[in-house]
């Protein structure tokens, strides 16, 4: 111990060389005093420097993730790189597989509505509703000053299953109104005075039933809140706005669909008179 009483000390000692012999440090180095880390961090075994910050008033995690990216594009030197890690992490890993999930729940309710409807096209009609209610979350989320987590983005793939639901109520009807001899305009028309109430009833349930989750007390309630905004948010502005659309655009894709039959040329074949006896 008290050949390392102090740095100088260091020189005496002794090292094995190549030859195998023992060389003394001090000529081999030398010992100087500086400034350096208390600690050397590592972040997947590479050398790492950590840094911490807090979100400044009225920006997200996802506006700062965006900035710190291109600050660091900016000004680290080539070879660099960074990575997240805590809730920033979370949040971009979290991200890209509810994008996934997302789309996989839209195409499995497009098969599910194709084989329903035995058509390609009224699938199409029904999931305009799930734009319009991604379109009242996010608006509903802004209004509220919350963020894009993890928690909206499951609300937005609960409404994927929650809107569908009014626009097939509406699409249903047009097609049975349909084989009872309506026009597509009267059938459209007919639809959203008869499914209104329906609609408003199961619409008015759900967003009941999301108001604790978006206004609830408590531990944890504040980081659920987006979920309760994403779904209030969507089912209201959905509601509204598919009792419209929905039958519009059918009136429109079905008129497009009747054009096409007349125009499509029909194949004709003269018998012989052998074949004809």
């Amino acid at each position: 111990p008290r050949a390392r009483a102090t740095p100088s000390d260091m020189t005496g000692l002794y090292i094995r060389g190549r030859d195998n012999e023992l060389i003394k440090l001090e000529a081999l180095a030398s010992v100087r005093e500086g400034v350096g880390p208390r600690e050397l961090t590592h972040f997947n075994r590479v050398r790492s420097s950590t840094l911490t910050a807090g979100l400044a008033p009225g920006f997200t995690l996802g506006e700062a993730i965006d900035s710190l990216n291109r600050i660091a594009a900016e000004v680290l030197p080539k070879g660099s790189s960074t990575a997240l890690a805590g809730e920033s992490r979370e949040l971009d890993e979290s991200g890209s597989s509810l994008y996934f999930a997302f789309l996989l729940a839209l195409l499995v309710v497009f098969m599910v509505l194709a084989s329903q409807f035995e058509s390609l096209v009224h699938p199409f009609t029904v999931l305009l509703a799930v734009p319009l209610a991604v379109t009242g979350a996010l608006f509903t989320l802004k209004l509220a000053g919350a963020t894009l987590n993890l928690y909206s983005q499951i609300g937005m793939i609960l409404l994927i299953g929650l809107v569908t639901k009014n626009s097939i109520l509406l699409v249903e009807y047009i097609n049975q109104a349909k084989e009872r001899g309506l026009d597509t305009v009267e059938a459209a028309l007919e639809s959203g005075r008869i499914r209104l109430r329906p609609i408003l009833m199961t619409s008015v349930a759900t967003v009941m039933g999301a108001v604790p989750i978006a206004f609830g007390l408590g531990a944890g309630s504040i980081s659920r809140r987006p979920l309760g905004y994403a779904i209030i948010g969507g089912m209201v502005f959905s509601t509204l706005l598919t009792l419209y659309v929905v039958p519009a655009v059918y009136v429109i894709f079905d008129g497009f669909l009747s054009r096409l039959t007349r125009r499509a040329p029909v194949a004709h074949r003269t018998l012989a008179p052998a074949e004809a006896e």
